[in-house]
Formats: C-alpha cells, structure tokens, sequence
C-alpha cells in the first residue's frame, strides 16, 4: 500500500467521523426542541385545567360577564385542539387577551378579589404564565441553535443529505394591557 492511498483513507476516515459527529449534534437539537416543545404543552395544559375552576369562581360573581367567560372558554378549547407550533402560539395569544381581559373585568367585583379561591387560582395562573414564559424561552433558544447548526456550513450539507429541516419558532403577539373603565 503505498503513501498516498493511506492518507486517502485517513482523509475519508476524518470526514466520515466529521460527518458521524454532525449527524449526533443535529439529533441532539431536534430532541432538545422536542422536549422543550413538551414543556411548552406541559406548562399550556396545567394553565388550560385552571381556566374551568376560574369561570366556575368567578360565575358566581360576575353572572353578566357571560360574554368573556365564553370567549375564555373557546380560546382554553382552541389551546387544547391545536396541532402545529402556530396554532398553538395563536391560541395561546388568545387565551392570554381573554384572561387580562377578566382579571381587569374582576378589579369591579371587590367581593371576588377577596375570594380566598380566587386569589389562589390567580397565583397558579400566575406561576403558571412564568413557567410558560420560561418554557418558550428556552424552546426559541433551542430552535435557535438547531436552526444555526443546520444552516451553516458543512452541517447544512449532512443536514440536508438526512432530511434536516427548520423548525418554527414559537411567537406571541406582543399587545398592550387591557385596561377597563366604566
């Protein structure tokens, strides 16, 4: 075997190792976005099994508030329906109007601010909204460094030679606060 066929077969050795090495970091980001997309699904379901306890306190207080209440509940049933990264965003920007929306509304109702229930369920919301703020957080970063990894060069290459494809980031429309006066 003479010299320049063992520096061949180191060379194509590297760039098989080089790809091989690619290859796991790319699965490495699709699965870190996989779980961070379920933490996201985690976080929006707890906030979905709050909103029935919520109408259910605030019913009692608020029986001409049949409107909002309505649109809460569509928007929590939009949540729990959607499918792709989109609608999911899309839902929860509509449950996140509808609830400030109701806790402005619940500012006129002094007897359910001092609700020992409903001060509890806005805490949970609360928490709740963090974790989910947190969760997209940290998904964006993933779909971020997944978005790099396959998009520069050589990864795109190995990328798009194993159907490596861009994934969406996970977008809120950024709104002002409600405020209602009457």
């Amino acid at each position: 075997m003479n010299q320049i066929t063992l520096y061949l077969l180191i060379a194509l050795g590297v760039i098989i190792l080089y790809i091989i090495f690619l290859y796991n970091r790319l699965v490495v980001l699709r699965n870190r976005i996989n779980e961070a997309e379920s933490g996201i699904d985690v976080q929006l379901k707890r906030r979905a099994d709050l909103i029935p306890n919520l109408v259910e306190t605030i019913k009692g207080y608020a029986k001409h508030e049949k409107e909002l209440l309505e649109n809460i509940t569509k928007a929590r049933s939009n949540l729990l329906n959607a499918q792709s990264m989109q609608e999911k965003a899309e839902a929860n920007n509509m449950l996140t109007e509808s609830l400030k929306t109701l806790f402005a509304v619940s500012e006129n109702y002094p007897e359910l601010k001092a609700n020992e229930n409903f001060l509890q369920l806005q805490r949970q919301l609360e928490d709740t909204e963090d974790k989910i703020a947190y969760s997209r957080q940290f998904y964006n970063a993933s779909v971020l460094d997944y978005n790099n990894q396959i998009q520069v060069f050589p990864s795109n290459i190995v990328a798009n030679l194993f159907g490596f494809t861009a994934k969406e980031f996970f977008s809120t429309e950024e709104k002002e606060n409600i405020q209602v006066r009457f």
